[in-house]
């Protein structure tokens, strides 16, 4: 970031109409607007000025704020805290000294309501999209067997217990035996090939694996015997090695069948750990070394998750939530979460596409969703596969669809609301893996722009900064957070000093998070997100982010999916080449370039047309589906393959190996 100025927002209306706008009805019923009711009758939040007036006082006065969360849900302190915030520096902010609790004992409370224990706590979904369900008493009853299992087998509060599973029941029963005994849980999705599970599980050390012989996907069985005993060669840590046979094959020599550790009627046991105790591990893409290993705590996610699900999603008792996700991404983590609201939580395992481009509304139909997420890359290839969800599918259950994992162009505002779920809340969400929450997003009693998230999150002082640390409104900035949130990483694994945590997210403003998007945030306070700001287009000093030109350039039908960087030269020049993956019986043709170069000139920015546009086999991705930006450009750059990536972590690294050799041709 060599300047302040800042782009001008793409062609928004100083007062644009609604795309969506909540009712009387749905206001007053939100669970929103029951907790500040009742948090001005009780913890001196405002009564009047709506959400806005709301948001401020949860950031000005913190720590009361989230007493009031705590209060609100009920949280069990099995011993008091002795103050909400003991020390706000970020990072070590210290969060409810003194407290004790579980998270696994709230995420089954609902088990306990005899009305409410055989209600489906979990409904289970794979490719034949049979929905088969598991009860609140049923979940409970595995969760205590094998809680009681895993104390036999020596695992300790503190220890490490990982799952190499797709999105299945046992995957969550097993996170919430890991909470429920104090141990620390870690996960990734079957379809990550040896070394990438190794990159992250050989940092941590996990003392039992979860594992499944293989997983369905896209019609087709994949094996994974060969890697699950590579797994178990390179991880020495290991007590024990738990086998799910979800192709039906026996159990290995050595290993524990799964039917044997749920079988019994123990009452679960819940280990009461300090509020800061280690939840889970989560990891960071690890496009450029190994993935960070992200340590969320037990409280920080307990009163992050039930603010975030119970009070933006609204979420509670009767609803239904499905998320399209994988164990490897922390929406897997939070889906499961929302078992904290008495919400039937919606597991499907197999593709976002299979059998066709609609499936997952087809899920969402079959499942009764009440709230279904996905991601915006699905919304627009339904948009342009011209999918009818409204037509072809009962999506009558639907309140509200949300999406993230990029933003939500504005086009897939209008076939949302249009096509898919007609008059549907749309929730276009942003946070990250780093805080397994959200920092802008859903408000169930605000309206809906096109191309905007909402509102920033309660408790979430969202700020967009320009270099000096300037606040700045209706203009583009660095997404930062001013105070600190119960869920941002109470540590790095293996990160004694805390300085890969330090130079992470408080390099560039002391003792202020940034994130590294590009925001702005609006005068009417909702937000846009532009993209990575470390992979930001700045040409003469005019900043955008590489969203913005996705949005505009994969309308064009012939575009498949398309990937810009910008590299400042030693000349001190800018070159910006676009790489677009054409669809099929597509030509990279004079004609269709100029639509392209006409398109950016006229939607965007002249400034930001490309100096080249150049046809590629296919945009590289992450393993969480999230396009890599900024490997590439350092491949562009010069740097060879190993340095500019870790190669663990590239859905597809042939495709790498084409920016590699374009480097070399034009050095």
């Amino acid at each position: 970031m060599t300047s302040a100025n800042t782009a001008p927002q793409p062609r928004r209306p100083e007062e644009p109409e609604p795309l969506w706008q909540p009712d009387r009805a749905r206001v007053d019923s939100a669970r929103i607007t029951r907790f500040q009711a009742w948090a001005a009758q009780h913890h001196g939040a405002p009564a009047g000025g709506g959400y806005a007036a709301l948001h401020r006082w949860s950031v000005d006065e913190l720590d009361t704020f989230w007493k009031a969360v705590a209060d609100w849900f009920d949280v069990r302190f099995s011993t008091p805290y002795e103050t909400v915030l003991a020390d706000r520096s970020m990072p070590g902010a210290t969060w409810f000294p003194g407290a004790t609790l579980n998270y696994a004992e709230h995420a089954l409370r609902a088990a306990e309501d005899p009305a409410r224990a055989d209600e489906p706590a979990l409904v289970h979904v794979d490719e034949t999209h049979e929905p088969a369900e598991l009860s609140w008493s049923g979940l409970r009853r595995q969760v205590g067997s094998l809680a009681a299992e895993l104390r036999r087998l020596g695992v300790r509060p503190g220890d490490r217990v990982s799952g190499y599973l797709p999105n299945i029941p046992q995957a969550a029963v097993a996170l919430l035996a890991t909470a429920a005994v104090g141990a620390v849980w870690t996960s990734c999705a079957p379809d990550f090939g040896a070394r990438s599970v190794l990159d992250r599980f050989q940092q941590v050390e996990p003392v039992v694996l979860f594992t499944v012989d293989g997983y369905r996907y896209g019609g087709k069985e994949h094996d994974r015997a060969d890697v699950v005993a590579e797994l178990r060669r390179e991880l020495p840590s290991l007590r024990a090695v738990v086998h799910i046979p979800l192709l039906g094959t026996p159990a290995p020599e050595g290993t524990l069948e799964w039917s044997s550790l749920t079988e019994s009627d123990n009452e679960p046991v819940f280990e009461q750990v300090p509020f800061d105790h280690p939840l889970w591990i989560l990891y960071s893409s690890g496009t450029t070394g190994l993935p960070k290993a992200i340590v969320q705590s037990q409280g920080g996610i307990l009163l992050e998750h039930l603010k975030q699900l119970g009070l933006h999603c609204d979420l509670g008792p009767g609803d239904r939530f499905f998320w399209y996700t994988s164990t490897g991404w922390m929406m897997w983590n939070f889906l499961v979460s929302g078992l904290l609201t008495g919400t039937t939580v919606v597991l499907y395992d197999g593709s976002p596409g299979f059998p066709d481009t609609g499936a997952q509304w087809r899920i969402a139909e079959r499942t009764g969703a009440t709230l279904y997420g996905t991601s915006a890359a699905y919304v627009m290839a339904c948009r342009k596969a011209d999918v009818h969800p409204a037509r072809d599918y009962d999506l009558s259950r639907v309140k509200c669809v949300a999406t993230t994992g990029s933003p939500l162009p504005p086009d897939g505002f209008s076939w949302l609301h249009e096509e898919a779920v007609p008059g549907v809340w749309i929730a276009s969400v942003s946070g990250g893996t780093d805080v397994c929450s959200c920092f802008a997003g859903a408000v169930p009693t605000l309206p809906v722009h096109i191309g905007e998230l909402q509102a920033p999150c309660l408790g979430t002082d969202l700020q967009a900064w320009d270099p000096q640390g300037k606040p700045l409104t209706e203009e583009v900035g660095e997404l930062v957070v001013t105070k600190p949130m119960p869920s941002m990483p109470i540590r790095f694994w293996n990160d004694p000093d805390g300085h890969r945590y330090h130079d992470s997210y408080f390099d560039m403003y002391p003792g202020v998070w940034r994130h590294g998007d590009w925001i702005t945030l609006t005068s009417r306070g909702s937000v846009v997100i532009h993209g990575r700001s470390d992979s930001t287009l700045n040409r003469q000093g005019v900043r955008m982010g590489s969203a913005d030109i996705y949005e505009a350039v994969e309308r064009l039908p012939e575009i498949r999916e398309s990937l810009v960087i910008g590299i400042e030269q030693p000349d001190g020049g800018y070159w910006m080449p676009l790489f677009v993956h054409l669809a099929p019986g597509s030509s990279l043709d004079d004609a269709l370039r100029s639509r392209i170069t006409a398109t950016i000139r006229e939607q965007l920015s002249p400034r930001h047309v490309p100096d080249e546009i150049i046809e590629v086999p296919g945009v590289p991705h992450t393993l969480t589906g999230k396009r890599i930006e900024v490997p590439v450009k350092r491949l562009l750059q010069g740097a060879a393959l190993d340095k500019a990536v870790n190669p663990g972590s590239v859905d597809n690294l042939d495709l790498l190996r084409f920016y590699e050799d374009l480097a070399r041709k034009r050095s």
